[in-house]
């Protein structure tokens, strides 16, 4: 009787989405009240946004951070419990393995090397001359938000590397995968019956909202790895923690090379070497595959925190 009372998931999904909009409004606006009160500069807070000052870092990432609960985790929860009716104890089916660290963190690794070729290629590609003007037009509107974001990642101190790590690798990670994996992936699963659509229409969706089609296709195939990182664990922390390792390993790598001690520059746009892209794609599908045979052996046993 319960399950007849269940609303469609193309209902939930809506009204998920419906929620996660009024959660941005709500987000926007605290979280401008929070930036301004946190702003000691001379210049216009308001307008710091597109042209952000070494006073305005913290401010702006505050208020990204709060942006980011509302409208990823906090009104899409609360409107998927009252339209779903479950806990959220539901996005758990298997309890989170330790050695879960070691394989998400090497995976995520070699992730890293092989995607470097897509973020390559991603930014390379050329549009049809009919949509020149698009393309021409999405270009200046990324490079625009690359300049922004390099000038909110220029850490002038430790307390502003802290503030970015939290918001871009630990807030970021564990919202978005709570709202694309938790939610959506799960609803679209109980809709379609297909894990495959599911997790790719999700991955889809999760490139998308970051408005990026320069970056689209290496963000989808991260999505895509959460996604079945979810389904093969049973358990939302597993891509919640490999969200974490891989913003948080870029936000390290920046703050490092900032302070001249590595010379590596995570945010360049060019491939790893061919010959390096083809040994960690092979190490990577290993690591995958010894992941998931450990996932199975584990599935329906009690926890042992192994």
């Amino acid at each position: 009787m319960e399950e007849l009372d269940e609303k469609p998931s193309w209902y939930v999904l809506l009204m998920v989405v419906l929620g996660g909009i009024v959660g941005l409004v709500f987000g926007s606006a605290l979280g401008l009240l929070v930036g301004w009160t946190l702003y000691q500069g001379n210049g216009d807070f308001l307008h710091l946004a597109n042209d952000p000052d070494e006073y305005s870092i913290i401010p702006l990432m505050t208020m990204q951070g709060v942006v980011s609960i509302f409208s990823f985790f906090v009104f899409p929860y609360l409107t998927w419990r009252l339209f779903r009716r479950k806990s959220i104890h539901i996005l758990n089916t298997q309890p989170f393995f330790n050695l879960s660290l070691a394989f998400v963190a090497a995976i995520l690794f070699s992730f890293m090397v092989v995607d470097s070729f897509f973020i390559e290629w991603n930014q390379h590609i050329h549009f049809p001359e009919f949509l020149k003007s698009f393309e021409t037009w999405a270009r200046t509107s990324e490079d625009q938000l690359a300049e922004i974001t390099k000038k909110l990642t220029q850490f002038h101190s430790v307390g502003e590397f802290a503030t970015g790590f939290l918001v871009i690798a630990v807030i970021a990670g564990v919202c978005e995968e709570f709202m694309f994996r938790g939610i959506i992936q799960n609803e679209l699963y109980r809709g379609t019956k297909n894990i495959h659509v599911a997790v790719w229409v999700s991955a889809i969706l999760f490139s998308a909202i970051h408005a990026q089609f320069f970056g689209f296709v290496p963000r989808m195939l991260l999505g895509a790895l959460f996604g079945y990182l979810y389904y093969w664990s049973g358990n939302v922390f597993v891509p919640i923690l490999a969200h974490v390792i891989n913003n948080g390993f870029l936000v390290i790598m920046i703050y490092l090379n900032q302070l001249g001690i590595v010379k590596i520059d995570v945010e360049t746009e060019e491939a790893a070497p061919w010959y390096a892209i083809i040994i960690f794609a092979f190490i990577g599908t290993g690591l995958i595959y010894y992941y998931k045979n450990f996932l199975d052996q584990k599935k329906n046993r009690p926890a042992d925190g192994q």
